[in-house]
């Protein structure tokens, strides 16, 4: 049996760390319905200055949180939102802006790097004078950075373009920032520079940065005071939420250093998947800490069949479709993890007949499974480097 795990289905899935198991067993709470937990205040005070906003809010996801700012946008019911037709809020969140919240979205086309062209979304925006044939646009909501266009950062230059438009139109403007600090570390620019021009941001902190639970939504006072009410409303008012939020504020105070290795390895693996026969990757587009590789046409394997004999040696990943698979990196998985992880691909593919290999698969996780996994598996790769616990030549 393998002895050992490496999870890449997404980096949602981070088990909380020492530090935030005792910040959350001595946290000071109090009832945050009534707006008076300490430790809930300070990790919204602290969210807000992150991000340059007036205020924030604790909520339980960040499902809840683009939600609820979609529908303080929108609060007219039958208002349309333009949003790209790969964002999270279109494809993943299960369509709650319209079940709840009579809100109805038109798509514009993402690009592969997860913008919207200017000129699509403006002719997207209708006509107010037609009010009696069509919706009336209220919202424009972008992704940063964008997951299903595989972690791509949209710039400030871009942003500040879409948020010119907005006040042009009188619209307004949600950036889902589930994983704006990534993008912010990979940019090298603030993250109150990214979300200057929005008007609600919605920030994960369970995803890269570590927290086991919950996000934040931050924008205007009145935005989030009425953030506030529907959150009770959808059932978000948590009572004694400083327990979790204790474990926020680490994650937010210790955990963002941490995202440029995520991105550094997340770039060491695309390259190692991308040297393999039968796998590509476009490695230059790998900007944060998501892989897309797809496996070529004519290859003898599927994507969910690698997944599942990946999981078989203790390797958790998600096809997103016949032919592709998703990576995700976080700051739980170590180089040894990347290694492992190449390793077990490489002979795979092997005896896929991707690529004649010097090792025979069932051999080598025979092995595996009687011993200690990762560094039996990791040591069988010829050209490792020594430094990542390989070795080099003979």
């Amino acid at each position: 049996m393998v002895t050992g795990r490496v999870d890449l289905r997404s980096d949602t899935v981070t088990k909380p760390s020492e530090a935030m198991r005792a910040a959350m067993a001595n946290a000071e709470v109090d009832d945050d319905v009534f707006g008076c937990d300490p430790t809930a205040l300070r990790l919204e005070t602290e969210m807000a200055r992150l991000t340059g906003k007036e205020a924030a809010v604790f909520v339980p996801s960040g499902t809840m949180g683009n939600l609820i700012s979609v529908l303080v946008h929108c609060e007219i019911r039958g208002s349309e939102v333009i949003l790209g037709d790969k964002s999270h809020i279109h494809i993943y969140e299960n369509g709650g802006i319209s079940t709840i919240g009579g809100v109805h979205p038109r798509t514009v086309k993402n690009n592969e790097d997860g913008t919207m062209d200017i000129d699509l979304i403006e002719a997207a925006i209708r006509d107010p004078k037609l009010d009696i044939c069509y919706p009336v646009t209220r919202l424009i909501c972008l992704e940063n950075t964008h997951g299903s266009c595989g972690g791509k950062c949209l710039s400030v230059e871009y942003t500040d373009k879409v948020g010119d438009l907005a006040k042009k139109h009188g619209l307004k403007l949600h950036i889902d920032g589930a994983r704006i600090f990534n993008a912010s570390v990979a940019l090298g620019v603030p993250v109150h520079r990214l979300v200057q021009a929005a008007d609600s941001v919605s920030v994960c902190l369970s995803k890269g940065l570590g927290a086991p639970v919950g996000s934040v939504i931050v924008g205007s006072k009145a935005f989030i005071a009425r953030a506030r009410t529907l959150r009770k409303t959808l059932g978000g008012g948590m009572r004694q939420v400083g327990v979790i939020c204790a474990a926020a504020l680490v994650a937010v105070q210790h955990n963002v250093g941490k995202l440029e290795g995520d991105h550094k390895k997340a770039k060491y693996l695309a390259k190692g998947l991308n040297e393999i026969k039968g796998l590509k990757v476009d490695v230059s587009s790998v900007e944060t800490n998501i892989i897309f590789f797809d496996i070529l046409e004519g290859a003898n394997i599927t994507a969910p069949k690698l997944c599942k004999d990946l999981e078989e040696h203790g390797i958790l990943v998600l096809p997103e479709s016949s032919s592709t698979i998703r990576f995700v990196l976080h700051y739980q998985i170590s180089e040894t993890d990347v290694q492992y992880t190449l390793s077990c691909i490489r002979v795979m593919d092997s005896e896929a007949n991707f690529y004649p290999g010097p090792i025979g698969i069932n051999l080598l996780f025979k092995t595996a499974t009687q011993v200690p996994f990762i560094p039996i598996l990791q040591k069988a790769v010829m050209g490792v480097p020594e430094e990542n616990g390989g070795i080099t030549g003979k």
